[in-house]
């Protein structure tokens, strides 16, 4: 035996109007819907992006505190 479709047979569907139209005060036929969300997405944290900025200005300050110390000659590579 095999399952029905999820959308029934327009032709035998009751009160639909040739095209597809509902006449007023009639619902539509049920169908499957899986569009939507099961549940609220968890908000991100805003911890990393901050963490990133901070370790990146680190390094920044570092590369730069290594340029000017060569360009002065406390440090000969």
């Amino acid at each position: 035996m095999t399952a029905e479709p999820p959308d029934p047979d327009p032709r035998r569907t009751p009160d639909l109007d040739p095209g597809g139209g509902v006449p007023p005060g009639s619902t539509p036929p049920d169908s499957a819907q899986t569009s939507g969300l099961s549940h609220p997405q968890p908000m991100p944290s805003k911890a990393m992006p901050v963490l990133w900025l901070v370790l990146t200005g680190v390094l920044v300050l570092m590369v730069a505190g290594l340029v000017i110390a060569l360009a002065v000659g406390w440090l000969r590579i």
